[in-house]
């Protein structure tokens, strides 16, 4: 098809208009961008995330036609070298979660249970495509009305599923036509998850679980968690959970609970560590979620003693405790004899037992492991602390001997880290709180940035009634190379309700454990493979960077940008943008994708980003660099 530019052109010199003239109006609109630019030369300051004033308003429209002009144009020469869009992928792949293959994992020869388990190496999807959303895709209700109800052609399970799985799941949804909605009062447990959250917080001596935060309980790692109910009761007292369960095939927790804004990923108690550091959450719960701690000589409850923090909880609820006839004492003393002797073990307290629930405490004294009975549990060797990312599952204890080996009871409930818990990690006050400063005035800029964007390509978002884009349109945020979590703590302070999954790859500065305790939700993984999540689940990604940690991977941004394609949900944005070099990076708000870096990196972006399909614009920094800004929006492709 034919750009407006290329109809006016041959509107005036015919179809064929010689090059002199294709190139006397390039050095018009080149002219016609300094004048602008002239008149306003900090004008787009406001995109690069350093503190400068929010100016981006005069001339916006007219230099962003200019800039879009000029490409279009300049397009005209390089058309007979572009490549082709990539093609869509069948049906078949709507739901595509790579690296978990059940069929190919089960030819390698996994067996009990790890055929569900993580298997990049065995990964090989063919011919890349763009993943299209299903027949009945609808985008999202906006927060908090899409934490209730739901898209039921948004998600894999199906209806016939939804009936068939018990008596307690139809007290939890209600399939009204094409929705689905959960009801919040009800929960996991039959008294209702409001009352199961009481329960849990008087079995540890506190009066509310409102008091949670103040026992230094700030993130929860739930196990199998069903269809999130837990996890959004927990978010509603301001405290973190992070959902994992294992691939499913069909009816997917982890799918449900992202689709319904809440914290969640694939993640299993197999044969691997999760991809955490040690001493990560301070709590650990485990509701009906079908792991047999005692198996594989204890190592399953040594991964959750892992990345539970000193002074933390282990909440098991599980029916097998449920008392059956008279006998009933016996068979519960003798399900719970295997692991009230590796607790016991691994220096943790059975703190309380009420109804099928079983709470103990990871011990803050590092000493008592020193004072156990001969032969128990050894400590991992001096130098275990190293990356965790997917490594096979230990038989010995971690995390004594590191520096944070602090109980979380004694650590203020806010999240502003002081200077000594900075030092704690490493991490000097000044160049946490400077970053800090930066992102603040950068969320404030993206938003500036793309406001008007917004709005004028979104007819049916709201008009000039509301000026500024309600940040209830976006809700699921991952920030690709999250540093310290500046961006995160950014959507805090100016009480945004997104959550944000705060990624740190594997070869970057390991700054995870600061992360974490913050109170933020975070994860390592590598970008050379995909991320463990289903198709569409997140509104914005966001990173700064990223490249320049790629730069020699084996991987490509062909590759990278294919992947984040699968996990944004249609009309979600990309934001690209690097502060510390001139290499390129990422930021991604709803809709839309912003690529900052030099002109020749941001051509090759722009072609990549026309491959898959992403409409695309380029904006003039306007600041005396050869920087750019190309921003382009992902489509609701549809069949």
């Amino acid at each position: 098809m034919r750009s407006p530019w290329f109809n006016k052109v041959s509107v005036i010199l015919g179809p064929r208009p010689p090059l002199s003239w294709l190139l006397l109006c390039l050095v018009s609109v080149l002219a016609l961008i300094a004048v602008l630019g002239s008149s306003s030369s900090g004008a787009f300051d406001s995109a690069t995330p350093i503190a400068v004033p929010d100016i981006y308003i005069n001339y916006r429209r007219l230099k962003e036609q200019a800039a879009v002009d000029y490409l279009e144009l300049r397009s005209l020469f390089l058309a007979p070298t572009r490549q082709r869009e990539i093609d869509l992928c069948g049906k078949e792949r709507e739901n595509n979660v790579p690296c978990y293959n059940v069929s190919a994992n089960l030819l390698a020869g996994y067996k009990d249970g790890e055929e569900f388990d993580r298997h990049c190496e065995l990964s090989k999807e063919g011919e890349q495509c763009l993943i299209r959303p299903p027949k009945d895709y609808k985008i999202p209700l906006r927060w908090p009305a899409g934490r209730d109800v739901i898209w039921s052609g948004n998600v894999k399970i199906t209806k016939d599923q939804f009936l068939s799985s018990g008596s307690m799941t139809k007290r939890l949804m209600l399939l009204e036509e094409n929705q689905i909605a959960f009801h919040s009062e009800d929960g996991l447990i039959f008294d209702g998850v409001k009352d199961y959250s009481r329960q849990i917080a008087e079995m540890i001596g506190l009066g509310s679980d409102y008091e949670f935060i103040q026992a230094g309980v700030r993130t929860v790692l739930d196990i199998g968690c069903g269809f999130g109910s837990f996890g959004a009761h927990l978010l509603s007292l301001k405290v973190m959970p992070v959902c994992i369960a294992a691939y499913e095939a069909t009816g997917s927790q982890v799918q449900l609970a992202l689709e319904r804004g809440l914290p969640a990923m694939i993640g299993n108690f197999i044969a691997r560590q999760l991809p955490y550091p040690s001493l990560s959450f301070d709590m650990v719960h485990c509701a009906q979620c079908g792991i047999l701690w005692d198996q594989k000589d204890g190592m399953l409850l040594l991964e959750v003693d892992r990345v539970l923090k000193p002074g933390g909880y282990f909440v098991l609820t599980s029916p097998t405790s449920k008392p059956y006839g008279s006998s009933s004492s016996t068979k519960k003393r003798n399900m719970l004899t295997p692991i009230e002797e590796l607790t016991e073990d691994i220096c943790w307290i059975l703190l309380a037992q009420q109804d099928e629930t079983f709470i103990w405490q990871k011990t803050s004294d590092a000493n008592c492991y020193m004072n156990r009975k001969q032969g128990a549990i050894p400590l991992c060797k001096e130098g275990h602390e190293t990356l965790s990312y997917y490594r096979p599952l230990v038989s010995c204890i971690s995390g004594t001997s590191i520096k944070r080996w602090i109980p979380i009871q004694n650590r203020s409930s806010s999240s502003q880290l002081s200077s000594t818990e900075l030092e704690v990690h490493g991490v000097q006050p000044d160049d946490f709180f400077e970053d800090s400063q930066v992102w603040r005035t950068a969320l404030k800029n993206y938003w500036s940035l793309l406001t008007p964007l917004i709005f004028s390509d979104h007819p049916k978002r709201p008009g000039d009634e509301d000026p500024l884009p309600p940040f209830n349109m976006i809700r699921n945020v991952m920030d690709m190379n999250a540093h310290y979590g500046g961006l995160n703590s950014a959507f805090l302070e100016e009480r945004k309700s997104v959550w944000v999954m705060n990624v740190v790859p594997v070869r970057a500065q390991n700054t995870l454990p600061l992360i974490l305790e913050q109170g933020f939700a975070g994860v390592l993984h590598d970008w050379c493979d995909p991320f463990p999540t289903y198709p569409r689940t997140y509104d914005m990604l966001h990173a700064s960077g990223l490249l320049s940690h790629m730069s020699s991977e084996r991987c490509t941004m062909r590759d990278l940008l294919l992947e984040m394609d699968r996990i944004l949900r249609p009309e979600a944005t990309c934001y690209i943008i690097d502060r510390y070099n001139n290499s390129m990076s990422f930021d991604l708000l709803q809709g839309w994708v912003v690529l900052s870096d030099k002109v020749g990196t941001i051509e090759m972006a722009r072609t990549l980003a026309a491959q898959i399909r992403w409409e695309a614009r380029v904006i003039d920094l306007q600041n005396g660099s050869d920087q750019r800004l190309l921003v382009c929006q992902k489509p609701f492709l549809r069949k």
